[in-house]
């Protein structure tokens, strides 16, 4: 039986564009009010905040700049926000739910 190649860790930093990878979808459950992540054979029930910093994951914008973003939006500082952001993206990269 052949190795397997290792799993590699996708590392989450402010300069990380993350994006949710086509098989996972972000879906807003209308008859139960709550937002959903749906993966292969699991389901995620992400909180408000984790809904908003997903929308912004566009492959385009670096965690950075969703850190600025959400800073604006909620007048709260920057550092804060990107250290929170970064280990939630981080939890979500180790679940499979983004990638870089």
């Amino acid at each position: 039986m052949a190795d397997a190649a290792p799993r590699t860790r996708a590392m989450i930093e402010g300069t990380t564009c993350p994006v949710m990878p086509p098989y996972i979808k972000l879906r807003h459950d209308a008859g139960r009010g709550r937002w959903l992540i749906l993966a292969p054979e699991r389901i995620f029930e992400p909180d408000d905040i984790a809904v908003e910093v997903l929308k912004l994951c566009d492959g385009q914008r670096t965690v950075a700049d969703i850190a600025d973003v959400l800073a604006k939006e909620y007048n709260a500082p920057k550092e804060e926000i990107l250290t929170d952001v970064v280990a939630m993206l981080q939890d979500l990269a180790d679940k499979g739910v983004v990638k870089t």
